[in-house]
């Protein structure tokens, strides 16, 4: 099935970049709520205007430019975002490449260039605390003052909380790395959760009743190492099962591997590409004595999971086909 979420790129003809579209412009690291309130704004206004609503966005994060030797754990990789920004409505999504050229880019020679010139945007969306160009000089206020002059609508989204804490993309990396699920399920809107390819392994849970499907994140990945109710996509199929993301301690304490058994699934999964999106945390990954306590211990992981999982039966990403 074709698409209808197109992508814009640096190097896209002018001709194939339909003009007058209302953007919505961030970083939009894990796509929250705060960032889906900005997008929800660019929808509204895109309505409002008859024009279509895309995002703009850049790749990589400015903080991967800025800061290339500090460790960015990142809620979606530029695959994951464009997925979850083409979940939401949005028509597509313009990324612009964030190098030493766009750095050096003052605000100004964004606005006329890109956005206006290059885009030739109706109205934009931004969050309250959106810096862009040289210098973080670009702001939501600048965009405001410059609006009449070009004729562009601007909405400008404050800050959205929970429970009196305000939602961003560092409060959901603190919420994983501590395990906190609920806490970044309800910052996200929905799971967080991670794509990629299943790989070998060394097959012990095959030998222990639990065969698993292996998938190596990020090096980066913040996530809390333990045991984790899982829910897993592969196309439209959804599945549910317990992983594990951590070192293995009971066994030879190697480089984190998420390792996921799908409950009542039978078949072969490597080289396959699956979506888990993460539901609940269970338990802490620990080191056990023997295998007879660590299977007990996988028996009631699952047990817990299951409960979990019946609890959220329809909880997962709403993502979008990018083609």
């Amino acid at each position: 099935m074709k698409s209808g979420f197109t992508v814009i790129r640096d190097d896209t003809p002018s001709a194939a970049i339909p003009r007058g579209a209302v953007v919505a412009m961030g970083n939009f690291d894990g796509v929250h709520l705060g960032h889906r309130a900005v997008i929800a704004a660019a929808l509204q206004m895109g309505r409002a205007l008859d024009r279509p609503a895309m995002a703009v966005t850049f790749e990589p994060h400015p903080k991967s430019f800025f800061s290339p030797n500090t460790p960015q754990f990142r809620l979606t990789d530029e695959a994951g975002k464009l997925r979850l920004l083409a979940g939401t409505g949005l028509s597509g999504a313009v990324v612009m490449t964030f190098d030493k050229g766009r750095a050096g880019t003052t605000a100004q020679d964004f606005i006329h260039h890109d956005l206006i010139g290059r885009l030739g945007i109706s109205g934009i969306a931004v969050g309250y605390d959106f810096h862009f160009g040289k210098g973080r000089v670009g702001s939501p206020s600048l965009l405001v003052g410059e609006a009449p002059r070009l004729g562009i609508e601007v909405d400008v989204q404050a800050h959205i909380d929970i429970d009196e804490r305000p939602v961003s993309s560092s409060a959901i990396r603190m919420a994983l790395a501590e395990g906190q699920i609920d806490d970044a399920t309800a910052m996200l809107g929905g799971p967080w959760f991670v794509a990629g390819t299943v790989i070998h392994g060394e097959k012990r849970g095959r030998d222990l009743g639990y065969p698993t499907a292996n998938i190596r994140l990020d090096r980066n990945c913040g996530l809390k190492h333990g045991i984790y109710a899982v829910r897993v996509g592969r196309g439209d199929e959804r599945l549910d099962g317990v992983a594990s993301f951590g070192r293995r301690p009971t066994f030879d304490n190697g480089a984190p591997l998420l390792e996921v058994f799908m409950f009542d699934f039978k078949g072969d999964l490597y080289g396959a590409s699956l979506d888990v999106a993460f539901i609940a945390f269970i338990r802490d990954e620990v080191k056990f004595d023997g295998i007879e306590a660590l299977v007990r211990q996988m028996d009631d992981d699952s047990a817990k999971a299951r409960a979990a999982l019946a609890a959220a039966p329809d909880a997962f990403p709403k993502l979008g086909v990018v083609g």
